[in-house]
């Protein structure tokens, strides 16, 4: 009988090995929008025990393997953060990709025949959880920036005005951090008499931080958002992939329905829900507080804006959107691309450094980041 080459030792070689790959790649990672200044080994112990968030946040499952307590306080921030209504819910999923079809189903549910618009800057899960949903849609051209064209958008919807709009506002795009403006969008809606609307906010990678801002833009519940998404491994820097969505109560109280061998309701996609993803997102929030994470937000912007004056000097051309942490720039050299480990797209991140390079050099690359360690 061959053995199984999952039962080895404690330090398997091939675990060593990753560990000394991810270690190595840390210092020049720029590519991928995740903050690594977190450290989430205070609840490692946990991944000793099942934690299976099955079902809505709201309802205690049959078993005792759950973080919920930690999920619905981990929602109830955000819901406040992003100004919701007393009447709403939400759940924390796999990633935004499920957020955005999360929301999406439920424009769906309240209107079968809507339309949805999109900018070409907006995240492919969009059109793809639309495809999977069979729903209809519009792609509206992004401005030289990344935001919507509202011109556009009115357009197109005056188009289709016999039915339902659903639109996705970009909150932070992930090439170039480009924010659209809810308020300029339902007033695009508004001059064409479009009532029948559903509007998702978009904020997997810009959310947080701009709803922590002094003056932040119109994005969020009181701004006119039906639903909104962040994730926890952008902003949050979570080990493991996750995000929350929030919607209004009224998008989601028909949905629901009681599962006997749970011992719950269900209104989520997936069901089983990774417990361990609420509690890293409860750990930050816990730690930094409001105000920490405030911080953590202008550090990030001024390392941006920092980045992007020392590229202006040594006369490499860059820029960015305000108050992003988004910085554009022109394609370096291949040796550079090269010991950056680029690919195909760039960006920089909090606390690292990754790459990925695009064939044309006349393109811009993204250099994203957050927070950096090394920044001081």
């Amino acid at each position: 009988m061959r053995a199984n080459p999952l039962n080895g030792p404690a330090q398997d070689p091939r675990l060593d090995a990753l560990l000394r790959q991810l270690t190595a790649a840390q210092a020049t990672n720029i590519g991928f929008p995740a903050a690594v200044d977190i450290d989430y080994r205070n609840v490692a112990p946990l991944f000793a025990h099942l934690l299976n968030n099955v079902g809505d946040p709201d309802a205690y499952p049959t078993h005792p393997n759950h973080s919920k307590d930690f999920e619905r306080e981990v929602l109830a921030f955000l819901a406040g953060l992003f100004r919701a209504p007393e009447r709403w819910w939400g759940y924390i999923t796999s990633g935004g990709s499920e957020s955005n079809l999360y929301a999406l189903y439920l424009a769906r549910s309240r209107y079968p025949d809507g339309v949805v618009y999109y900018s070409t800057a907006t995240h492919y899960s969009v059109p793809k959880a639309a495809h999977l949903l069979g729903m209809t849609t519009v792609v509206v051209d992004a401005q030289p920036n990344g935001e919507i064209d509202y011109d556009q958008l009115a357009r197109l919807v005056r188009w289709h005005r016999d039915r339902p709009a659903i639109v996705v506002a970009n909150i932070g795009t992930t090439m170039t951090e480009a924010i659209d403006d809810v308020g300029q969008i339902r007033a695009a809606l508004d001059r064409i008499g479009i009532t029948q609307r559903y509007i998702h906010s978009d904020a997997a990678l810009a959310g947080v931080p701009l709803a922590l801002a002094d003056d932040p833009p119109g994005f969020d519940f009181a701004d006119g958002a039906d639903s909104i998404c962040v994730s926890g491994h952008k902003f949050l820097g979570t080990p493991l992939p996750c995000s929350a969505v929030i919607a209004l109560r009224r998008h989601t109280a028909h949905l629901n329905q009681l599962v006997a061998y749970t011992g719950c309701a269900d209104g989520t996609i997936t069901g089983s829900r990774n417990g361990h993803a609420a509690v890293m997102m409860w750990s930050a929030i816990h730690r930094y507080g409001r105000e920490g994470l405030r911080a953590r937000t202008y550090d990030g912007r001024e390392l941006a804006a920092y980045t992007c004056r020392r590229l202006r000097e040594i006369g490499w051309p860059s820029w960015r959107n305000p108050e992003a942490m988004t910085v554009v720039l022109r394609t370096p050299p291949q040796a550079v691309l090269k010991r950056l480990a680029a690919s195909d797209q760039w960006w920089m991140e909090p606390c690292d450094l990754h790459a990925r390079s695009q064939p044309n050099p006349d393109r811009p690359i993204h250099l994203r980041h957050r927070r950096c360690r090394w920044a001081a």
